[in-house]
């Protein structure tokens, strides 16, 4: 049988001999590649050994793998660097779902869920196999989900040491006894230098991340940026929960010291990360949660932390982690004694830090909180035009989360003109929902009324102005308003609502100017904040026409519209 290896153990090759009359006897091919028996690390993955397979190797043993096989290179600090090449970020359009009978009534199909038959799909499995099968290999099994009745067990495949630590990293990783009968729930076969063949694949470039619900199976090809491996397990999350009334989230969520839970929904840039960082509460995950009646629980075992321009000032728990031995840098750029530039983007804007949990000093380690008592939906509006916070009710919120609002400006993403961009990504999460949005929508509406949830929307963008004459809106303000809600004030104050949006928006709150809670009042030219208050409202009213005939009568009438 092929050898195995675990934790830092290095085992012979295949024939390799082993006494000294080996030179006396006639050179042998070696064994032929057989079945996985049970229980063996490629059991239930359908790849047949024949190289050497590294069983659930702990985190030395890989950064010793990555580094024998010139994989990457250590920081100064001891952080595994390694690069992605040409794919530094997800490849959202080489997406495919098998359209198979037992999902076809139930998949959103479209940009994001792409159809591939089943016959395509088996095609690519076979080759990416057979590529598997002459390769060295690393194998990890893990969880996800911090929730024992709800979590699924992942074995992944990889060619690469680096991104089985990545895995090892991001994922939750079993008691030594749960190894040891380990059958998988789901199984990702990682081949990222293979690629793909359009024509043969059914695919549409050399990259392709394709999912079987029926199969139980991930492939994914022709791309080393390790967040597919996150990003597909979130999407089999996203379909596998809903079954059993949990809600999948892309969401950060931090508990208090009297046990409440808060819930944070936003996109890149909104502040999702630095304000559900809190020295007065504890996180219990930075990304993706599920939330049913056993109450709210992390998804992953680790983080994945944007790092472009990171400071130790504003992110000292981040920064630390990103400093040391055990965590996975992705195209972070260093000098040749391997001290850090995170400012540096030669490589990609998307530079990332992947680290556990336990590398994060404030953290609940079982990953679970109970019920959530607000949730806040953040959004970056560089229009300038949303208040710094609105209370939602039930309606609003299903419609917010469905519409997943914030805006990109320049300097953020390459292409963008001078200005604002609005973005639209269903329920915070469009990239990665397999099924259609008001499953998801019903869902949070649901779970908000019967648990008694307050909702509010969270604008972090900007006041006064739009994006190049307003200002940023004070993360001080946004924090002390964040405050008030969590501990209770807030909902105690007058609200009154504002003619543009329909949102509720406090009339005063201590140590917040008056000015700053109407955005109205903030712009000092009244016409220009009305001329692109109707622009945004444009937007949304277009954006709602994707979703409308999904949803019920209430959400409609609390739709964002433009006046008769």
């Amino acid at each position: 049988m092929v050898p195995t290896t675990s934790g830092s153990a290095r085992t012979r090759s295949p024939g390799q001999p082993t006494d000294n009359n080996h030179r006396k006897r006639p050179l042998t091919h070696p064994p032929a590649a057989s079945p996985a028996p049970k229980h063996h690390p490629l059991s239930g993955t359908g790849v047949l050994a024949s190289r050497p397979v590294h069983a659930n190797q702990t985190a030395p043993a890989l950064v010793a793998e990555a580094l024998r096989r010139h994989e990457g290179r250590l920081s100064q600090d001891g952080a595994l660097m390694v690069e992605t090449g040409v794919h530094t970020g997800r490849s959202v359009q080489d997406k495919f779902v098998a359209d198979e009978p037992s999902v076809t009534a139930d998949v959103a199909w479209g940009k994001i869920n792409q159809r591939l038959p089943p016959d395509r799909f088996d095609a690519l499995k076979n080759r990416v196999r057979a590529y598997l099968q002459g390769q060295e290999l690393f194998t990890q099994d893990l969880y996800a989900g911090a929730d024992p009745e709800h979590r699924i067990k992942v074995r992944l495949v990889t060619t690469r040491a680096w991104t089985a630590l990545f895995a090892r990293n991001m994922f939750i990783r079993p008691a030594a006894a749960d190894l040891e009968n380990f059958n998988p729930d789901y199984v990702i076969l990682h081949a990222p230098l293979f690629q793909a063949d359009p024509e043969t694949d059914g695919v549409r470039s050399a990259t392709a991340i394709a999912l079987s619900f029926e199969q139980k199976l991930i492939l994914i090809a022709g791309t080393e940026y390790a967040g597919e491996v996150k990003k597909s397990i979130f999407t089999v999350m996203n379909w596998l929960l809903p079954a059993k009334g949990v809600l999948p989230m892309h969401c950060s969520a931090n508990i208090g010291p009297e046990g409440d839970v808060a819930l944070f929904f936003g996109l890149s840039g909104t502040g999702k990360t630095t304000l559900s960082s809190d020295p007065g509460r504890k996180l219990i995950g930075d990304d993706e949660h599920g939330w049913g009646e056993n109450g709210t629980f992390n998804v992953e075992g680790g983080c994945y932390a944007k790092v472009i321009n990171l400071s130790q000032e504003a992110e000292p728990e981040i920064w630390a982690a990103s400093h040391r031995f055990g965590a996975v840098l992705e195209n972070v750029v260093a000098d040749t004694d391997g001290v850090l530039d995170l400012n540096d983007n030669t490589l990609t804007e998307n530079t990332r830090s992947c680290y556990p949990v336990e590398f994060i000093p404030s953290v609940i380690i079982k990953g679970r909180g109970g019920q959530p008592k607000n949730v806040f939906m953040l959004t970056c509006d560089a229009f300038g035009v949303l208040p710094p916070i609105a209370r939602l009710t039930p309606a609003q919120a299903m419609y917010h989360f469905l519409s997943g609002y914030t805006a990109r400006v320049a300097g953020t993403e390459k292409g963008l003109g001078n200005e604002p961009a609005a973005t639209f990504s269903t329920c915070f999460a469009a990239p990665f929902l397999p099924r259609r949005p008001e499953v998801y929508g019903e869902m949070l509406a649901e779970l908000l009324k019967r648990h008694n949830a307050t909702c509010w929307l969270v604008n972090t963008g900007w006041s006064g102005g739009q994006y190049g004459t307003g200002k940023r809106m004070a993360i001080r303000h946004t924090r002390a308003l964040l405050q008030s809600a969590l501990d209770g004030s807030l909902a105690q104050t007058k609200f009154h609502k504002e003619p543009y949006f329909g949102l509720s928006i406090p009339a005063h709150v201590p140590g917040i100017p008056d000015a700053v809670l109407d955005p109205q009042q903030a712009w000092v030219d009244k016409h220009a904040y009305d001329t692109m208050a109707k622009q945004l409202i444009a937007r949304f009213e277009a954006n709602f026409a994707s979703f409308e005939a999904g949803v019920g009568d209430d959400v409609k009438a609390a739709a964002i519209r433009a006046a008769a």
